[in-house]
């Protein structure tokens, strides 16, 4: 019968296995009786028969525990990669909390040091999509701020207050084209009016071409109109250019406060009683 013919090998083995077995199972019900050479025969086929049907059975096994294993393995990865993920969010705002408390330690020691009131307040938005250069503050009329106060910070004059709201506030930056202070260029005592141009850059205007003013000067407020306080730096003068025609030269100032990175500031509110300039 061709199933006969396809399978032979196989009956044959089963065949055998149910032999050995049935030899095994009458030689442990009769231990007296003497082994012949048919049941020696099995007894030495029985070691690689049971060897080759472990074998398969034995690497499932393994297999299974080395699949288990490798499943383990890949949760204990993934839960060390969030752990690490979790404290390395904690350690970057730890970091970020001493940062900042070193830069309000700074505006604390600032406002100890000055004639006026201060209030310290955080930066928390930038209308970028504005022609005025402006931010907002998370300080307002709560906390005693109007409008026209002066801001700073520890490298010098940042701008004034705009416009406030309770808790919310918006100052108009020196770097504004709308900016405009009363200034002096420290070396040669060149006063003119400090304008911003809307890029980060100031012109110190109205400076007579006879005043001597030097690149490396500082330009300092000069307290004239009452906004800002004496003497606060506004920042270095960059370049002079005096022409041949006109009455006055043009000074281009880099201001001392770096804009893109300002995060904290001062609102100076009153001067301190009993202080005068």
């Amino acid at each position: 019968m061709p199933f006969l013919k396809k399978h032979r090998s196989l009956i044959s083995a089963i065949i055998l296995v149910v032999i050995s077995l049935v030899m095994l199972s009458y030689h442990v019900v009769n231990p007296a009786v003497e082994p012949g050479f048919l049941r020696k025969l099995v007894l030495d086929l029985a070691v690689p028969i049971e060897r080759a049907v472990n074998m398969p059975v034995q690497a499932l096994g393994n297999m299974w525990k080395r699949y288990l294993f490798l499943v383990g393995l890949e949760r204990e990865n993934r839960r060390l990669l969030q752990q690490n993920a979790l404290l390395t969010r904690q350690l970057v705002q730890h970091q970020e909390g001493y940062l900042e408390g070193l830069r309000l330690k700074k505006l604390l020691s600032l406002s100890e040091s000055i004639d006026y009131k201060a209030v310290a307040a955080s930066v928390t938005g930038r209308n970028r999509k504005s022609l005025h250069q402006t931010v907002m503050i998370d300080k307002g009329s709560a906390h005693g701020i109007k409008t026209g106060m002066p801001v700073v910070s520890e490298r010098g004059v940042v701008g004034r207050i705009i416009e406030t709201s309770w808790h919310v506030s918006r100052v108009l930056l020196l770097i504004d084209e709308n900016s405009n202070v009363d200034s002096i260029a420290q070396g040669g005592r060149g006063q003119g009016i400090l304008q911003g141009d809307g890029n980060n850059r100031c012109f110190l205007k109205y400076v007579p071409k006879l005043e001597e003013v030097r690149l490396g000067d500082a330009v300092i407020t000069s307290g004239i109109c009452g906004v800002f306080p004496k003497s606060w730096l506004l920042g270095t003068v960059s370049r002079v250019t005096k022409g041949e025609s006109g009455l006055f030269q043009t000074v281009e100032v880099l201001p001392s406060v770096n804009f893109p990175k300002l995060e904290e500031v001062l609102v100076l509110t009153e001067r301190k009683k009993g202080r005068k300039d």
